[in-house]
């Protein structure tokens, strides 16, 4: 078997660091779905970069926060495994000079895990006073050591070159890990219900979407190249099921048609999409629950 350089990097921080926005700009497609609200991220999603006889794989975690249910305790386990099990982390921070307790937190498992560690200090392009960069960077130097310290913004692609350059240092000669062509390890149905949960993270407010579960009872293509999904949408109450079907099924409606637009371009063909709304109670506190819908360290 031929051997490349191939590298396993984990991407930590807190919610909304910006860790699923790079993820899709160094893999230069949709890998994990984005939004402004926290705790987009639920699951350990994998992204492929293969370039120039390098692979390198990205695995995204759930922004570390302190957890209110069992699913809140699923997602901080992934990180603290995932962390664990990869050849490096890559910890992102928000350009603010003080080390917050979740940062504190990860510097302490990187720490103890004696792991080589990058820092990304992100959204560089929302920082009006440049020189606070050198504060910032002399703060987080003093906490550990880490391998390099690179300002950059995800959203813009500013750094991410500086930091491929620096990740292909940190490869290692090994087997290819995985398929020339293959971007994400995320299975079809599993990519679906992340679209459709994205769909109404951007359209729901507050506590309502976080309370959400997606479900793919239907995923069959016709002969005539059309995609049939039917989708069910598992949420904790009954008045949030009216809230996102909405006055006259408007908001369902509104999901349905943002969430088929992207399911288009991810299958290749029109997609055919039904969506249904069931309650189940308090799921997230329900250890079963958590499992049935997916959430399950392998």
């Amino acid at each position: 078997m031929d051997m490349i350089k191939t590298g396993i990097f984990s991407m930590v921080g807190r919610p909304n660091a910006g860790k699923s926005t790079l993820l899709n700009t160094l893999c230069g497609s949709k890998i994990a779905i984005v939004s402004d609200k926290p705790q987009t991220t639920r699951s350990r999603i994998t992204g492929i970069l293969n370039e120039d006889g390098y692979q390198l794989v990205f695995v995204d975690t759930p922004g570390l926060h302190k957890p209110k249910n069992r699913l809140g305790d699923y997602m901080v386990d992934v990180i603290n495994t995932t962390v664990a099990d990869v050849d490096a982390v890559i910890l992102l921070v928000e350009p603010v000079a003080r080390i917050g307790v979740p940062e504190q937190i990860l510097i302490d498992r990187i720490r103890e895990l004696e792991i080589p560690a990058i820092l990304l200090i992100n959204k560089i392009d929302v920082l009006e006073d440049k020189e606070k960069l050198l504060e910032i960077i002399a703060l987080y130097s003093q906490a550990h050591e880490f391998e390099a310290v690179i300002p950059l913004s995800a959203k813009k692609g500013d750094g991410t070159d500086i930091l491929k350059g620096q990740l292909r240092k940190m490869c290692i000669d090994s087997p290819q890990l995985y398929p020339d062509d293959m971007r994400s390890d995320q299975p079809l149905r599993q990519q679906i219900a992340e679209i459709i949960r994205e769909k109404m993270l951007g359209a729901l407010d507050k506590e309502v979407p976080h309370g959400v579960a997606i479900e793919i009872e239907t995923l069959e293509r016709r002969e005539n190249g059309v995609t049939d999904i039917g989708a069910v949408i598992y949420c904790e109450r009954k008045t949030h099921k009216g809230i996102i079907i909405g006055k006259g099924g408007g908001m369902l409606k509104l999901i349905g048609a943002q969430a088929r637009t992207e399911l288009e371009e991810l299958i290749g063909g029109k997609v055919f999409l039904e969506l249904w709304v069931k309650v189940k109670e308090d799921w997230r506190n329900n250890p079963a629950q958590v499992r049935n819908f997916g959430y399950r360290q392998e």
